[in-house]
């Protein structure tokens, strides 16, 4: 057999070197990526220690309530219902809805919501709950049902009375200003307005927010915050989730008390006050609601509403155990 001498052309040079550059670069991204892939798992492991998962810590918490009255406050999208692209059909489940009916037989229990009060009660369905909607902002008793009710059955706290008028207007302002971006939802939730933008293609969300920034700098009593894909605009006036909890353990008639133990479940900006309020107190805690690490002053975590039901259900076992347990003593 002949040897025969193979001959590179340059553009064959060129083509080769171009499929290993391509080799090489495909390489180091995928290092990268590997790379990266751990850091964000470092980064969870690290955050998992500082709020470790509410299910893996119930025997502790339990623990630390022991000889005190628990006291429960739930928010209600993404904890009691997924997130859902149309916020009017972010319904709850009934198999939710029936835990929570039998965590209040167990413990007060309130829904601590951004929305409208009577939109959340639309959604949950259950007399015997406290609602504070609107942030806190407008706060009512139990209809019936409950044993840990206080006086009357009415309205107990509505702070921002004063700014429906304002509300009420800057809501037919901004739904005006917002028509002529797609998927742009302004929601009236009564104390404060909820801009949603989840349905807005990327490309339009700063256009939408100057939008809104242009009506509210006419009406400095307002305020402008940011949510899960939500502006929310709210009366400048010092009350929050925070104040809302405050004041529902007063009404309660646990204001003073040492032998209380709030636990507020939330996975929002806005619950980080009431998150804020416990550390203070040094009473109960906060758990957030989250599948990715954030900066948050709650002490534990769960990844997402059915982790939020099983809690709520041990809670209602535990309970249920402990009663049986005296009953027999």
């Amino acid at each position: 057999m002949t040897k025969q001498n193979v001959v590179v052309s340059d553009t064959d040079s060129q083509i080769l070197n171009m499929a290993i550059s391509v080799a090489v670069s495909n390489s180091t991204i995928s290092r990268r990526r590997r790379r990266g892939r751990r850091l964000r798992r470092a980064g969870q492991s690290s955050w998992m220690l500082q709020h470790p998962s509410a299910l893996d810590m119930f025997e502790q918490i339990i623990e630390a309530s022991q000889g005190k009255q628990i006291v429960m406050f739930l928010d209600y999208d993404g904890t009691l219902s997924p997130i859902v692209e149309d916020p009017d059909r972010a319904f709850m489940s009934d198999s939710m809805r029936n835990t929570v009916k039998k965590l209040a037989g167990c413990f007060p229990t309130a829904i601590v919501s951004g929305r409208c009060r009577d939109k959340v009660y639309k959604f949950v369905r259950l007399a015997e709950l406290y609602y504070a909607g609107s942030h806190g902002m407008d706060i009512k008793g139990p209809a019936k049902g409950s044993k840990y009710k206080k006086g009357s059955q009415g309205v107990l706290c509505q702070p921002a009375s004063e700014f429906l008028p304002m509300i009420d207007e800057v809501y037919k302002l901004l739904v005006e200003k917002t028509k002529s971006t797609p998927g742009a939802k302004v929601e009236n939730n009564k104390f404060c307005l909820s801009v949603h933008f989840r349905c807005v293609d990327e490309k339009k969300w700063s256009e939408l927010a100057l939008q809104v920034k242009s009506v509210l700098k006419e009406y400095p009593k307002l305020r402008l915050s940011q949510g899960r894909k939500v502006l929310e605009i709210r009366p400048t006036i010092k009350w929050d989730k925070g104040k809302a909890l405050e004041f529902l353990l007063e009404s309660l008639g646990y204001a003073n008390c040492n032998d209380v133990f709030p636990v507020y479940i939330g996975d929002d900006r806005t619950d980080e006050d009431a998150f804020k309020v416990l550390r203070e107190r040094g009473q109960g805690f906060g758990i957030l609601v989250s599948k990715t690490p954030k900066e948050t002053s709650a002490t534990y975590s769960l990844q997402e509403p059915a982790e939020v039901m099983d809690f709520l259900q041990r809670l209602v076992e535990w309970k249920r155990q402990s009663v049986r347990g005296q009953a027999l003593l």
